[in-house]
């Protein structure tokens, strides 16, 4: 076994062999610092922004530092990998008849792609450390945003930028189009400086955002927030925001795709990263017959695949209905007698809006056999009882 390296000498390995597996940047931030374990995350879960993300309040002490969720760690190596896009998202909001797909989902899965990579740093990175004080190897933990550690902080402690306004981390060299990843480890390496905060005045991701889901600059209200709507929560997204979802069906880089630092971004080199050409524009007809093994099919390997064919389909629902084209009026219709109690539900939203001929006599024969009240209560909001007489759904308005 060759002879351990210094701490410098194993600061430049980590920088040239990141560099090899493709990494776009990499910093390191102390494992002690409860300055990132986040006032901010605090304030989220009092003012109850986090919704119905149970897993955030229950794991909010161990995200106070690294060392709270392994007092052993002595530093964590951040790493940033680049998955800007070819084309500016918000391009494809202009077409109805397609569904939006944040960026971030049109490839392979990322934590895939970077947790095979994160793997092979850090165990090159041991085998090249020797041992600790007590004469045991050092040791490694690697993460990519499945355990209670506060990634965004980290990264902005670790030198690879800010959280910005967005509550996103914004990069002067990527944007805001960067995953990260990081490796905690008993190895005491030295700290970078961290990130320094150039969001200046501008709000352009306040602006953007079309359900006003960030009541100030670094604060979000994810209960407002098109991507934990259209993903995180199972509960039926509520009426007043569904309007302003457009064609988004599963989330939403509104408030990344306007960041002024992007004119920086650069175009993913990682080829497992580089969107699926079925995933940039699929269509909304296209999408609406999915049955669950189609769904499966679709997005193998995907990220999309988490949320299941139901929620999906119910998203997708909501994007005919504000697609504003009688086109989708029959492809919507079979939907009423679907298995799933939120995509009937969805489909009578979207029949509402779209002003669907025939509407009141699809209530009767619908309600005849319909006993979920999830669905119920969609007719009931989208026809005026008791008289049937058809009236628009009123969950567009956000002003109201």
């Amino acid at each position: 076994m060759a002879d351990p390296l210094s701490l410098s000498a194993l600061r430049r390995f980590l920088d040239e062999d990141a560099r090899r597996l493709g990494f776009s940047s990499l910093g390191v931030a102390p494992a002690f610092d409860e300055g990132v374990s986040g006032a901010r995350l605090e304030a989220f879960i009092a003012s109850g922004f986090h919704g119905t993300m149970g897993w955030l309040p229950e794991t909010a002490e161990r995200r106070r530092s690294v060392n709270a969720l392994w007092p052993e760690a002595r530093a964590v190596i951040v790493l940033g990998l680049n998955y800007g896009p070819d084309e500016n998202p918000l391009d494809l909001l202009q077409r109805p008849d397609r569904g939006a797909i944040s960026v971030y989902a049109r490839h392979r899965d990322y934590h895939d792609v970077i947790k095979g990579k994160l793997k092979e740093l850090a165990g090159r990175l041991v085998a090249r450390a020797g041992v600790q004080a007590d004469g045991q190897p050092h040791d490694v933990k690697v993460f990519v945003d499945t355990a209670p550690l506060m990634e965004k902080p980290l990264g902005q402690a670790a030198g690879l930028g800010w959280q910005g306004k967005h509550t996103n981390l914004v990069s002067r060299t990527f944007g805001s189009w960067l995953f990260l990843g990081s490796i905690a480890t008993t190895i005491p390496l030295e700290p970078d400086r961290a990130g320094q905060d150039l969001c200046g005045s501008c709000r352009a991701c306040q602006d953007a955002c079309p359900t006003q889901a960030f009541p100030e600059p670094y604060r979000l209200d994810a209960r407002r927030c098109i991507s934990y709507l259209t993903i995180e929560t199972r509960r039926p997204i509520p009426r007043e925001f569904r309007a302003a979802m457009g064609n988004r069906i599963y989330g939403c880089d509104d408030c990344l795709a306007v960041c002024p630092w992007n004119k920086f971004a650069q175009e993913a080199s990682e080829a497992k990263l580089r969107a699926r050409e079925d995933l940039k524009a699929p269509s909304l007809a296209s999408l609406l017959a999915l049955d669950d093994a189609g769904f499966r099919a679709l997005f193998a390997g995907s990220p999309v695949k988490r949320i299941g064919r139901d929620k999906f389909v119910s998203n997708c629902l909501i994007a005919a209905g504000n697609s504003g084209d009688l086109a989708f009026v029959p492809l919507v219709t079979p939907h009423l007698s679907d298995a799933a109690p939120l995509v009937r539900a969805m489909a009578v939203w979207a029949l509402g809006q779209l002003g669907a001929p025939d509407l009141a006599s699809m209530r009767k024969a619908a309600l005849a056999h319909e006993d979920d009240p999830l669905v119920r209560e969609e007719w009931a909001a989208t026809i005026a009882l008791p008289s049937d007489i058809f009236s628009p759904a009123s969950s567009g308005d956000l002003t109201r």
